[in-house]
């Protein structure tokens, strides 16, 4: 899975307004139409974090971006192509078991899939 690397891209898909929200998650996310032209590949999925320091100290921060990061990439096929997502971390996440997580990351990315459909 790419990264969202620039603030335009965050805010593109945070304006996007579209969201699947659990207990320690929120997905914000944005399906690219197929007219994108640019230097990422169409069919790519991106993904960016939001981890506020409501969640913690840094140390704190960097541990669950890591878990996110770890949990994307082990769902990522659950998300339409093309589909940017930015994942954001409420205060509770830090304290979430992983298995929590891995279920919450693997329903809001289902979520996702199945707003996206509908928006089609």
């Amino acid at each position: 899975m790419e990264r969202l690397t620039s603030h335009r891209e965050f805010v593109a898909v945070l304006k996007g307004r579209r969201r699947a929200a659990r207990n320690d998650i929120v997905v914000h996310f944005l399906v690219r139409d197929d007219s994108h032209t640019g230097a990422v590949a169409p069919q790519a999925r991106r993904m960016g974090l939001a981890v506020s320091k409501s969640v913690g100290n840094a140390v704190t921060r960097n541990a669950v971006k890591r878990r996110f990061r770890v949990l994307a990439r082990r769902h990522e096929e659950l998300l339409p192509a093309g589909c940017d997502v930015v994942m954001r971390a409420m205060p509770s996440a830090r304290d979430a078991a992983f298995d929590s997580l891995d279920e919450q990351v693997a329903s809001a990315f289902r979520a996702v899939a199945r707003k996206a459909a509908q928006a089609r």
